[in-house]
């Protein structure tokens, strides 16, 4: 080894990006690998999300379509066989309130939570919910169980 083939240690040294605009000594000065005019060649271009050249954006052209209800209610659905899976787990006894829901995750804190009829339930629970299907009611007063409307 000598000073004729020392080089540094692997993964050490970054290669730098290539600099530009430092003069026409330097092959990369002038117009600075940009070209001439237009947007693209001036300081501070930045492409605008669905700039099209100029040309009219798809999501402009497009008509808008349909109708969006402002006094629209969503309610998070839970399905009576995932209940029964909770049951088989020994997640839950007995009753099951909104609480509950939230804590394992079927609902968010701020949701409002109705039960689903599908699946077939046949623990005795009381279920506590904002909503009710028919065929999910019927089937937890089939059960031994309670449907509580909050």
């Amino acid at each position: 080894m000598d000073l004729s083939n020392l080089k540094p240690a692997e993964g050490s040294v970054k290669r730098q990006g290539k600099r530009v605009g430092r003069g026409q000594g330097s092959g990369k000065g002038g117009t600075a690998t940009r070209g001439h005019k237009g947007a693209k060649s001036r300081s501070g271009y930045s492409k605008k999300l669905g700039f099209e050249g100029g040309q009219m954006p798809l999501q402009r052209r497009v008509p808008k379509f349909g109708f969006t209800n402002i006094n629209r209610v969503e309610y998070q659905g839970v399905n009576l066989d995932t209940l029964q899976e909770l049951v088989d787990a020994k997640k839950i006894k007995g009753t099951v309130d909104f609480e509950t829901l939230v804590e394992l995750r079927l609902a968010g804190k701020n949701e409002l939570v109705k039960i689903l009829g599908r699946g077939e339930l046949k623990a005795k629970l009381t279920v506590k919910a904002h909503k009710f299907t028919a065929s999910a009611k019927a089937a937890i007063e089939a059960a031994g169980g309670e449907a509580v409307t909050l």
